[in-house]
């Protein structure tokens, strides 16, 4: 299982960025097809608790190397640390 934990920024359709952290792992492939990803991306403290109704709408995310990935929002959970977004992947992972 492939893991990797770095800051990124999540790209809303309408062009809004959002920094912060993403925490990204994937699973082997299945019969040759693509690698499944998922992961937490955790909004920087500038960026406030991060887009607004996320929830099941796909962003792209967007790495240091300038890489890319579509998401989909699987799920907002607010804590004593902050806010964290569950993310799922599409498409082959970026990382």
């Amino acid at each position: 299982m492939a893991t990797f934990r770095s800051a990124a920024v999540l790209l809303a359709p309408d062009g809004t960025r959002t920094p912060g952290t993403a925490a990204l792992f994937a699973e082997p492939s299945r019969k040759g097809g693509i690698p499944p990803w998922a992961g937490d991306f955790r909004p920087a403290n500038s960026a406030g608790n991060g887009p607004k109704n996320a929830l099941k709408k796909p962003f792209t995310l967007e790495l240091p190397d300038g890489s890319t990935g579509k998401v989909v929002v699987q799920s907002v959970k607010q804590g004593k640390g902050g806010v964290v977004l569950a993310l799922m992947g599409e498409d082959a992972p970026p990382f």
